[in-house]
């Protein structure tokens, strides 16, 4: 066996065993879901702080660490909101919970599959871009014209909240236009924050 061979097998078993998920990674996604949990608290609110930066969080979770991280983040932002600041909307209806983690799970999908091994700012754009509007069209479609309606308890639908608007049609904005809004927002933020912070992080690895 020569040396090129014994150099290719030593190369195949140093990837093999090296690991996808590193330390270092449960550390910066340990960061964003802190970031997460402190913006929840502002979520009674304003739905424009705590949004976009979830958002935010998720993005750089995935060009930071990789589709594990946003993953992570997408499943747990809801389940955490639900538990410290519990709308009475999700608390009605909260099968809508997995329908918000799903929603998550597609923008870090998106922004995944556009910027995994070339990570330039057109691809970012386009990821944040298109994960951005695919998020909200899903959450539109399943939770704002298909789960409330026929989950949300009739005198909740009813309930006037001003100028003859109710309830069930200022859910449903929240969770389509609004989603679509504050998914921008929050590629926005991280286009902004990913620029110095890929730099530090190429310097610290």
């Amino acid at each position: 066996m020569n040396d090129s061979t014994n150099k290719i097998i030593k190369v195949s078993k140093t990837n093999k065993n090296k690991p996808t998920f590193t330390a270092h990674d449960m550390t910066i996604t340990a960061v964003l879901l802190s970031i997460i949990l402190i913006s929840q608290l502002f979520k009674t609110t304003n739905q424009f702080i705590t949004g976009p930066m979830v958002n935010t969080c998720i993005i750089l979770a995935v060009l930071s660490s990789g589709m594990l991280s946003g993953l992570i983040l997408s499943i747990i932002a809801p389940v955490t909101s639900f538990i410290i600041t519990a709308s009475p909307i999700m608390a009605a209806v909260p099968i809508i919970i997995p329908f918000i983690m799903i929603g998550n799970v597609i923008l870090a999908v998106s922004v995944w599959l556009f910027t995994r091994g070339h990570d330039t700012k057109a691809r970012e754009l386009i990821g944040f871009g298109i994960g951005s509007a695919v998020k909200a069209s899903f959450m539109a479609i399943f939770i704002s014209y298909l789960i409330l309606p026929l989950l949300m308890p009739a005198p909740m639908q009813s309930k006037i909240i001003s100028n003859g608007i109710t309830m069930l049609q200022t859910s449903q904005t929240m969770f389509s236009l609004f989603q679509l809004i504050t998914a921008l927002i929050g590629s926005a933020y991280a286009f902004i924050l990913w620029i110095p912070l890929k730099k530090v992080l190429k310097e610290n690895k």
